[in-house]
């Protein structure tokens, strides 16, 4: 494999994926709307980043983390199947494809997500290849990462956020929790299997972060410019959502140089994330490529 092969860590994850799957001990009718979820297509982003950051030092580092990177996928298909509830978003596609509650009925999702969210900590827990004390720090770091003071709390937020006017500060916020604590979570997972400096782990947290804010201007924008068959939601979804968003409240022009900005921002702590450790960690920049715009 090589370092900078993304398609090659994707199928690493596919195939770790398939592996937990095959070993959930889980009535059929329970695990029907979960592998639907889990399998339903995406771009794998947050476990993708956690494998390519360990796999920049090593593959053995990388295969350490695989099993993380599939808890942390089930933590954001759980988020993604509740997102789409009709107490939430009301979202009848997802990836261009039925939502959950729609393929299956509402009860059915509800309970494939809290079972997502519960079976992933039973995974890293589990997970032979990882120190205790590894196992503690992550399972930690995960929980504070999806739940009340993380993404859930950002989830909140962004309901809240409905039908008023915000400032850019509380939607900075709201997508810091909502959007960028999972991302945050896999790059600070990768320095704790890694077993990294303080110093590299800062640099990579810093990444993760300002990732999430980059990604999170990203999907706003296609939201308002692209199509359905690219965005895989229904058009102007967030708009029909009366969502607080970033071209609602800057405009489309200045949401576009904002993007801008934090890219760069992006580009600069890779590079010193690759100064400092000594490693080529080039393969960070492709995950950027993921906030294109046209």
């Amino acid at each position: 494999m090589t370092k900078q092969d993304l398609n090659d860590l994707r199928n690493v994850f596919e195939t770790e994926l398939d592996k937990h799957i095959r070993l959930l001990q889980t009535p059929i009718e329970m695990l029907k709307p979960m592998i639907y979820s889990l399998k339903g297509g995406g771009k794998r982003l947050r476990p993708l980043l956690l494998l390519a950051i360990l796999n920049a030092e090593s593959e053995k580092h990388m295969k350490k983390g695989a099993t993380t990177a599939v808890a942390l996928e089930f933590i954001h298909t759980y988020s993604l199947i509740h997102d789409d509830l009709p107490a939430m978003d009301n979202d009848d596609l997802r990836r261009g494809q039925p939502t959950a509650h729609i393929k299956f009925d509402e009860a059915t999702a509800i309970l494939a997500g809290d079972a997502l969210l519960t079976d992933a900590f039973c995974l890293i827990s589990d997970d032979s290849k990882l120190k205790s004390k590894q196992k503690v720090k992550i399972i930690s770091l995960l929980s504070s990462a999806a739940g009340s003071h993380g993404m859930v709390a950002g989830q909140l937020g962004d309901m809240q956020a409905e039908n008023k006017e915000i400032t850019l500060e509380e939607l900075n916020q709201i997508h810091e929790f909502k959007t960028g604590k999972l991302f945050t979570f896999a790059t600070q997972a990768a320095a704790i299997i890694g077993e990294f400096t303080p110093e590299v782990e800062e640099l990579l947290v810093n990444f993760g972060e300002t990732f999430g804010v980059l990604y999170q201007i990203h999907n706003d924008l296609l939201d308002v410019i692209d199509d359905s068959s690219l965005s895989g939601k229904g058009h102007s979804s967030d708009e029909f959502n009366k969502k607080s968003t970033y071209p609602n409240l800057l405009g489309l022009e200045e949401s576009k140089e904002v993007l801008g900005q934090e890219r760069e921002k992006a580009e600069k702590i890779i590079e010193k994330i690759t100064k400092l450790s000594g490693t080529d960690y080039s393969i960070l920049n492709k995950f950027l490529s993921f906030t294109d715009i046209d």
